[in-house]
């Protein structure tokens, strides 16, 4: 339980360095700009709404002095409908504001969780594979919406309880000056029992952020999970991580609830005394006649009314330490570095798919040795290379420069004689098709799948010379919706084969001169295999193609088979030459053959 103790802990310490205070403000606040117009309607709206309280209290005074005495008969229907009017008015202009801020506030969520969206999409290959995916998930879900939410609700309750709080103590100071003295005195201590808090707050929410992150990345990997759990009865160190998380979860807000809990009574304290004072001084001021029924009560309504919005404007200091906390976590995002693209050049010519690697070396950050050391070889358009050797020998890595996922720490790889660093990334891409052992297709249709990448409106014909061309289209005709039947989430409705088969089809259309082949058919039985090996010797026709394979009868009719240990090539030749030298190959091919026997 301690180890996964420290693990869960380690994950959760925030990266880096604390963001100035200032510059999230900043930041959040430019994101209202374009809304300005609104915003501006939204708080003459607030002003208007929040005018209309001390109004209230001010009534006090001539409904006491001269309304009960009788002095002004008028005040039997004048006063009760100036109070209608009153709050007819704050009624309109509080419903107007809060509908003008909701606007501005998911104006705002939708133009950041589009910008948040376009970074992911532009992040590195390495960046994904450091499989934070809760925490990506929890910044779309939860972070963006608090930001946004929380940055206009922070707006609204500044400006309305700031602009309530100076016309009452407007009135308090023209009822009497000597008990508004009093009240001043109390504020100090108030508001730095609040500052005191608030950063108690902060790093509490800071700490739920990245807790809640962990929770979502847990249950995640349940759902993903669930028949490895099944099988291997991991019900209860599952059960156990998550009851960790969730037990922390509880703490963390309980600890902001405390805090949060403990400011109101220490805030009303405060408040006791300054009632206290002001009770003593308004008897001894009315005893010497210089302070009417009416003028305390109107005073006593002000003070009454004061103390809620410096209650609100008190916890909002919370609430904008969440609101800090999830800008801290969506700018985290919003700042990442995009994939590196200093490329320049387009293919201009009709690519041939004439392939170089020259001197490569690759070394992963912070590795001990390199992961490829002066690998050099060449495809020629149209030809079939397969890279064989054992796990971790480089295979992966070396197909993975081909699209720049990963990039030469030293050396270069060029195609048709462009060296890819000055390629855009875009035009490199679009002239390579990858099939791979993962292969991921989208909750969406079959159609819809396969056209993938093809542009839009691929016609129906395409589609289904695609899935012919791939042995599928007789799959695909028994199905009741044909190319519209949906694949469901992670294609689950498909068996292995048929999901290699859409990718190859999906290759298909995108007819990109450069295949890249990743364990296609490692995972699949012999009878599948042998549909998908058809479909593939079709994909492969005239395409500069990479193999990566364990299955050495998949690669017998490579043009060329690069044999791959500790990162360096150490044999190459065709199927028959590699098995008469006897050697590495030969024996990879001995061990699988006797295996299959």
């Amino acid at each position: 339980m301690s180890s996964l103790s420290n693990a869960i802990e380690t994950k959760i310490k925030p990266a880096g360095h604390d963001p100035v205070k200032s510059d999230l403000w900043k930041r959040i606040y430019s994101r209202l700009l374009p809304y300005w117009k609104v915003v501006g309607l939204a708080l003459i709206l607030v002003s208007i709404s929040s005018a209309t309280q001390p109004v209230l209290a001010v009534i006090m005074k001539p409904l006491l002095d001269g309304g009960f005495t009788g002095t002004n008969p008028d005040y039997i229907w004048s006063i009760p409908l100036a109070v209608i009017g009153l709050m007819f008015v704050r009624g309109v202009t509080s419903y107007g504001s809060s509908y003008l801020f909701a606007w501005v506030a998911n104006k705002m969520l939708l133009t950041l969780r589009a910008d948040m969206f376009s970074r992911l999409l532009g992040l590195s290959d390495s960046e994904f594979k450091q499989g934070d995916t809760g925490r990506l998930l929890n910044r779309f879900t939860i972070d963006a919406g608090t930001m946004t939410g929380v940055a206009t609700e922070v707006i609204t309750v500044v400006v309305r309880e700031t602009l309530t709080v100076i016309a009452l103590l407007g009135v308090l100071l023209y009822m009497s000056w000597q008990l508004t003295v009093i009240v001043f005195l109390v504020m100090p201590a108030s508001v730095f029992v609040a500052k005191l808090v608030s950063r108690r707050l902060r790093r509490i929410n800071r700490d739920t952020v990245n807790m809640n992150a962990e929770l979502t990345r847990v249950v995640s990997e349940a759902i993903d999970a669930q028949r490895v759990i099944k099988l291997f009865d991991g019900y209860e160190r599952e059960n156990t991580r998550f009851m960790y998380v969730n037990a922390r979860l509880r703490r963390f807000a309980m600890r902001a609830a405390s805090a949060d809990a403990a400011l109101s009574p220490i805030t009303q304290l405060f408040v006791s005394f300054a009632v206290a004072g002001v009770i003593f001084v308004a008897l001894y001021q009315a005893n010497t006649g210089t302070l009417t029924i009416g003028s305390f009560a109107a005073f006593m309504a002000a003070l009454g009314q004061i103390f809620d919005p410096i209650k609100r404007l008190t916890n909002i200091t919370s609430t904008m330490q969440r609101m800090l906390v999830a800008a801290e976590s969506v700018f985290k995002l919003v700042d990442q570095d995009p994939e590196p693209d200093t490329g320049t050049r387009e293919f201009t010519q009709p690519v041939r798919g004439h392939i170089e690697f020259e001197a490569v070396r690759h070394r992963f950050p912070n590795s001990h040795r390199d992961t490829l050391s002066d690998v050099s070889f060449a495809v020629q358009p149209g030809q079939t290379i397969a890279l064989v050797g054992r796990s971790g020998s480089g295979k992966t890595t070396l197909a993975n420069m081909l699209p720049r996922f990963l990039i030469p720490t030293s050396g270069q790889v060029r195609v048709d004689g462009i060296p890819l660093d000055e390629l855009s990334l875009r035009s490199l891409r679009s002239q390579i098709s990858l099939v791979s052992q993962d292969v991921v297709l989208f909750e969406a249709s079959i159609g819809q799948n396969v056209a993938y990448g093809a542009g839009a409106d691929v016609p129906p014909e395409r589609i289904w010379e695609a899935l012919e061309a791939a042995n599928l289209r007789e799959f695909v005709e028994g199905l009741p919706q044909g190319l519209d039947t949906m694949v469901g989430e992670n294609a689950n409705t498909l068996s292995g084969g048929q999901r290699q088969r859409l990718a190859i089809a999906r290759a298909l259309i995108k007819n990109a001169p450069i295949l890249i082949l990743d364990e296609a058919t490692s995972a699949l039985d012999n009878e599948s295999e042998r549909q998908v090996q058809l479909s593939l010797e079709t994909l492969m026709k005239g395409r500069s193609t990479l193999v990566i394979a364990h299955r050495l009868s998949t690669v017998q009719n490579a043009d060329q088979i690069l044999v791959l240990d500790e990162g360096q090539i150490i044999e190459q030749g065709r199927h028959d030459e590699l098995l008469a030298r006897n050697g590495v190959y030969a024996g990879f091919y001995q061990m699988q053959f006797q295996f299959n026997e």
